[in-house]
């Protein structure tokens, strides 16, 4: 059996992932912070593992004849992300050094396992790529290859969160300094209330 499904997958699957978003920017923040990075890295991976393979199993197809559900995690999605834009903002407006808001504001685990969860699952996009566009590249992989297919994608989910979690400690030097922390804010404001736009665009036609 040949293994270029594999490497497709793995291919496809950093394609998706490597962008600019609300997932992403989340977990390089707790990576710079150093605060309950294995819990977000896990649940990230740990998601996409399970949403790429519900898109093999003919999840995609379900949610092509449930049009309803996409719009639901739009409406859900888009008031997520603003809410975290608002509070990235306002951290923008009063920056810490990393010292400072480590050691006397961390984030607690339970709101960094809240906070992964709803970025990823409330984020309609994750269902678009991973089980309707994934799932659809996959059946084209024929019966054997797509599962194949799909190890590739959950592979290169894995090495994408683990660099972006635990190699963001490299980058704690930088992030000493407050202002480092209102430029990075701020993108991460602005970023978070884009995709809230994007998200409700198509629900105006």
């Amino acid at each position: 059996m040949t293994l270029l499904p594999l490497f497709t997958g793995l291919a496809t699957g950093l394609s998706l992932i490597v962008a600019i978003g609300a997932q992403n920017a989340f977990v390089l923040r707790q990576g710079i912070r150093q605060e309950h990075v294995r819990a977000a890295v896990l649940i990230c991976m740990t998601s996409d593992i399970v949403l790429i393979f519900a898109g093999i199993t003919g999840l995609g197809a379900l949610l092509s004849i449930a049009p309803w559900f996409i719009t639901v995690a739009r409406l859900g999605g888009a008031v997520f992300l603003v809410a975290y834009a608002i509070f990235a903002a306002r951290r923008a407006a009063n920056p810490q050094s990393l010292t400072h808001s480590v050691d006397e504001s961390g984030s607690t685990l339970k709101s960094v396992v809240l906070t992964t969860l709803a970025l990823t699952w409330l984020n309609p996009h994750v269902y678009l790529d991973t089980v309707v566009l994934l799932g659809s590249i996959a059946a084209a992989q024929g019966p054997n290859g797509r599962w194949l297919f799909g190890t590739g994608a959950a592979l290169g989910s894995v090495l994408w969160f683990s660099s972006l979690g635990f190699g963001a400690r490299h980058l704690r030097g930088f992030f000493a300094n407050p202002v480092s922390w209102r430029i990075l804010d701020g993108v991460i404001a602005l970023v978070m209330l884009l995709l809230a736009i994007m998200l409700v665009i198509p629900l105006f036609g």
